[in-house]
């Protein structure tokens, strides 16, 4: 039994973390979005967020792109649009 691509733990995680990282700044936003003298809890959160999934990404791409490039494909462009949400966010509220 074959196991879909973004079903794997290996892209669960990643997406996790952006979606994590997401809601940090929504959240962040929407309890007022003070600006602080040192960078808040929310940003070094934020930060590990997206760095730690980096890895994981190249991780989940070395795995499936040989076993399933079309699905793999699409899952990597599900987890760049996701990052790129949360940049575009963080622009955006220009925290």
């Amino acid at each position: 039994m074959r196991v879909a691509p973004l079903k794997h733990w290996s892209a669960l995680l990643p997406l996790a973390m952006s979606l994590g990282g997401l809601a940090l700044v929504l959240g962040h936003v929407a309890s007022g979005g003070v600006r602080e003298a040192d960078e808040g809890t929310a940003a070094h959160l934020w930060q590990l967020f997206m760095a730690l999934q980096l890895p994981l990404i190249a991780l989940f791409a070395f795995i499936w792109l040989p076993r399933s490039p079309r699905s793999a494909l699409a899952v990597v462009a599900l987890l760049v649009a996701v990052v790129l949400a949360n940049l575009a966010a963080l622009i955006y509220f220009n925290l």
